[in-house]
């Protein structure tokens, strides 16, 4: 099936239901046209609104409703791995994000997102807001928010570098050659960036290197950048370096957080066993 685009603004009332009136308009079963709305497909804005993802498929339709539906078959057949709740604070959660699965979704869909299995975990009696971000390649710990105050306080945390976050990596080569321990300070955007790590293991036989590290900056992609800058690239990492593509995707696992729980008022740390 191929991807279908379909926006429209009505000039009058839809007498069909919103999965209706969208499977006549695209050519869509309306099978595949509820499923598209179920997994956050279909976009729905009414006069002086924001723009939500529309899910139920008999909602009716207004005149001036601007509905547009970003159909792509192959990203709505993907069955995503599942995430985990490890702790619950009420304020916010702190959740295992596997290697594969988005921080949240794109106007495509979103049932490949942490964000909308967290909203069918706690099945929608809780706000969802996104505190901080991790690459869809990437693993590990994420924290998400349940309401306004609450995102504001920990986003705040986290975009003030006073939320300390660990990463285990592979990288290729052997980095202990260069040190037991380093600090990478090569600027990415054009601002200054801070990468420190140490080498945990070598792999002769391999010749890989496990690193713990802790990013001082939270620029783009910045431990992934970093580390193919200086020569040694993220194994698995499918957009750096070179010869250090795998089948076993990208070695690269946010295993700790620690911060000062602005509800608890004490630091409080969160790691993988």
């Amino acid at each position: 099936m191929a991807n279908i685009s379909f926006r429209t603004t009505l000039s009058a009332g839809a007498s069909e239901s919103a999965c209706e009136f969208l499977s006549v308009k695209t050519g869509l079963s309306k099978a595949r046209v509820k499923d598209a709305m179920n997994k956050g497909a279909v976009w729905l804005k009414r006069k002086n609104g924001k723009a939500k993802r529309l899910r139920r498929a008999s909602a009716p339709l207004a005149e001036g409703d601007r509905v547009e539906m970003y159909y792509d078959g192959e990203l709505l057949s993907l069955r995503p791995p599942e995430a985990h709740c490890l702790s619950d604070q009420k304020h916010y959660t702190v959740w295992f994000k596997p290697a594969g699965l988005l921080a949240q979704g794109t106007r495509y869909g979103d049932h490949c997102s942490l964000m909308r299995q967290a909203e069918l975990h706690f099945r929608s009696s809780r706000e969802i807001f996104l505190v901080h971000r991790l690459d869809r390649e990437a693993s590990g710990l994420m924290v998400l928010a349940h309401s306004k105050d609450a995102a504001a306080k920990l986003s705040a945390l986290f975009q003030k570098n006073l939320a300390i976050k660990k990463y285990r990596v592979e990288v290729l080569g052997n980095l202990g050659e260069k040190g037991p321990r380093g600090t990478i300070e090569l600027p990415l955007y054009g601002k200054a960036s801070f990468t420190e790590y140490a080498v945990i293991a070598y792999n002769a036989a391999a010749n890989t290197s496990v690193v713990d590290v802790i990013i001082k900056t939270g620029r783009l992609h910045q431990i992934r950048r970093h580390f193919e800058m200086i020569g040694f690239p993220v194994m698995g990492d499918p957009k750096y370096g070179t010869g250090n593509k795998n089948t076993d995707g990208m070695k690269l696992s946010a295993v700790s957080l620690r911060f000062t729980c602005p509800f608890l008022k004490r630091e409080v740390q969160y790691a993988l066993s």
